[in-house]
């Protein structure tokens, strides 16, 4: 699987720079947030919240599709006695814009680091999200998963935020 990922984000990489790109302050940018989230299925059972930080580079290859890479922080606070632990995610990432403001759709599709989990480096990490989106600022909801190693399942549903620093 990390192969397949590995391949997935030198295609990305690879695509996009190989055209003559123009790096802009209209078309390039770091995105920096927050999230916080309800773990869900056996996740709910050792974890009741989680809270994390995004960082994002984006590139719009054209004014209504963006792609870039990402990674940041979620951490999940144990309950009943389970320990904390965490995700770090490293990931690329593609967003659909229906408009210049407004609704948009994206996913992060990498691979998930875990932290402080025994005999478990991490898996596959998926993050679709949807919100809504302006010059500086992005909301959204999001249903992220990281099917780790060992059978382990780790979803999160929550809200984020991000803002956005121009090129």
């Amino acid at each position: 699987m990390k192969k397949v990922i590995l391949l997935f984000a030198l295609f990305v990489v690879g695509t996009t720079f190989a055209q003559d790109v123009d790096i802009t302050s209209e078309n390039s940018w770091l995105k920096i947030g927050m999230n916080a989230g309800l773990p869900v299925g056996d996740t709910g059972d050792a974890s009741s919240f989680t809270l994390g930080l995004d960082l994002k580079g984006q590139y719009l290859v054209t004014p209504n599709f963006g792609i870039g890479g990402a990674t940041g922080y979620s951490h999940f606070f144990g309950k009943d006695g389970a320990d904390d632990f965490g995700i770090i995610p490293v990931a690329g990432f593609a967003r659909y814009y229906f408009q210049p403001k407004g609704l948009f759709f994206g996913i992060d599709f990498g691979y998930g680091f875990l932290t402080n989990i025994d005999n478990n480096s991490g898996g596959l990490y998926l993050n679709p999200q949807i919100g809504y989106h302006n010059d500086d600022w992005n909301i959204f909801g999001f249903y992220q998963n990281t099917f780790a190693d060992n059978d382990i399942d780790i979803q999160v549903v929550g809200i984020g935020a991000t803002y956005n620093l121009r090129f």
